[in-house]
């Protein structure tokens, strides 16, 4: 498998450092409000890289943290009027229903800033007594960027380039504008623990070198986040666990790309922003997921609510498919027929070039087209009639349900009873569409009726009725079934 790292800047191939085993690191949330998005996006990224290392017969371990202090924690504490600790339980609550909703699999470690302080001051004082860090009167420390000599080389950022921009604030003991925060001195009413600096709590960066460093020996394979991580935050980890070790941090960096709301970055101050709630209140949970996977990992994704009705138009479609093959596979009696190689040699090509667009850096859009290609190739065998009643047409839908679901396994999707998720996907289009089902099944019965006493004229009156609600109803031979469209 290829992956790309941001450390190189290139494709790599990538091997565990330790024969079967992979030890994986990715950022999680600061937990103060519920999660966007880029939230969603990030998690399907990471969540999809550990399901297709462990398809590869890989031995996992995933870690997570959870970021529970935080000046954006302490102030919107402050705010609502409840502790720090009692916040930030609320929201890790909280993502957890929102990522179990999104099908992502919880990390086998999830460790919290505040479980982990003695680490984060062992770490601190090793970096003190190596001349890469040094404390203020005031308690606070700071690390010295200008002590590190390769900082910059993840974000490709150098020490000339950010002086010019930095600037010492008002009240700041730094010996140097770059120089960030290890330790924070306490200021009145916030958390805080006791350290050899006095009162204080952690910096932001402290946290996951600490915690990484904790479960993993140095380097472990790979670290992930958002883009937005790049710099200063993942910079700033690999300045103090690479300054404090002699060793490497991690081997692989990997980095999902921004999500873009109709081409502009997501900011509450544009109007822009919204949250995974926002989006499941009109669209279900696996839509959004498969929305996620159309775009490669790393390039920027352009959120809209049009383009998650073309997702939803691609999921319905491909649940369908699954549905009628699964239904025609019930027929009790096949002839001997086989299918021409040239249909085997179809199906083949698309489990090679889904394999293959895994292995390029995960690239899942480029496996879900040859996922499609499978779902035409079934609606084409049933549309021949000497291939749907043949063995060979049998063997071959089979083999298609079966890499269905294989594949589903990887990227969390497909994975459902597809009548059920039909149904449920038709619910929710019509709430979307302000539409009662009560109203559509009277409709229908009333074009039944209307065409069980020919009035044909009523009932194509009946019809374009429903079209204008968005309804489509096709004629089976088991009678009326309507679609939202």
């Amino acid at each position: 498998m290829r992956l790309y790292n941001t450390l190189k800047r290139k494709k790599e191939e990538f091997e565990p450092l330790n024969g079967n085993k992979v030890n994986l690191y990715a950022c999680g949330i600061t937990a103060y409000d519920l999660c966007h998005i880029g939230h969603a996006r990030s998690s399907v990224v990471f969540d999809i890289l550990v399901r297709y290392l462990r398809f590869k017969g890989y031995d996992v371990t995933f870690v997570r943290n959870f970021t529970d202090i935080d000046d954006k924690i302490i102030n919107r504490a402050n705010e609502t009027g409840v502790t720090a600790t009692e916040l930030a339980e609320k929201f890790i609550g909280e993502f957890y229903v929102d990522m179990d909703k999104l099908n992502i699999l919880r990390a086998d470690i999830e460790p919290k800033c505040t479980e982990h302080i003695p680490e984060m001051i062992e770490l601190t004082q090793n970096l003190i007594e190596k001349d890469h860090a040094y404390s203020t009167p005031s308690g606070d420390v700071y690390f010295k960027v200008r002590s590190f000599d390769d900082y910059g080389k993840l974000s490709g950022r150098n020490i000339e380039d950010l002086q010019s921009g930095a600037r010492i604030q008002p009240g700041e003991e730094k010996k140097d504008p770059l120089d960030f925060a290890l330790w924070k001195a306490a200021k009145p009413g916030e958390p805080s623990w006791e350290s050899p600096w006095g009162e204080g709590r952690p910096g932001w960066h402290l946290e996951c070198s600490a915690m990484s460093e904790k479960y993993f020996e140095l380097p472990f394979d790979i670290h992930g986040g958002g883009q937005d991580l790049s710099f200063p935050h993942h910079e700033n980890e690999i300045a103090q666990s690479e300054a404090a070790t002699g060793k490497e941090m991690a081997r692989f960096w990997v980095h999902n790309g921004f999500v873009q709301i109709n081409s502009e970055k997501m900011s509450k101050s544009l109007g822009n922003f919204f949250t995974i709630r926002d989006i499941l209140d009109k669209f279900m949970p696996e839509t959004l997921r498969y929305f996620l996977l159309t775009m490669h990992y790393r390039s920027p994704l352009d959120f809209s609510f049009e383009a998650l009705e073309e997702a939803e138009k691609g999921i319905r479609r491909v649940y369908s498919a699954l549905e009628q093959t699964g239904e025609a596979l019930q027929k009790a009696k096949w002839s001997k027929a086989a299918l021409p190689e040239e249909v085997l040699a179809e199906i083949e090509s698309a489990e090679k070039g889904w394999a293959e667009a895994m292995e390029d850096d995960m690239n899942t859009a480029g496996a879900m087209g040859h996922m499609f290609t499978l779902i035409r190739l079934a609606g084409r065998i049933a549309e021949e009639k000497a291939w749907r009643k043949s063995e060979g047409g049998r063997d071959a839908w089979t083999r298609i349900l079966e890499d269905m679901k294989e594949w589903g396994e990887v990227l969390g999707i497909f994975t459902r009873d597809p009548k059920e998720f039909l149904e449920e996907l038709k619910l929710c289009m019509l709430e979307r569409k302000g539409i009662e089902v009560a109203k559509v099944e009277e409709l229908v019965a009333a074009r039944k009726e209307a065409r069980k006493n020919k009035d044909f004229a009523r009932s194509d009156e009946i019809r374009d009725e429903l079209i204008e609600l968005g309804i489509e109803v096709k004629d089976t031979p088991q009678g009326a079934v309507w679609t939202v469209i």
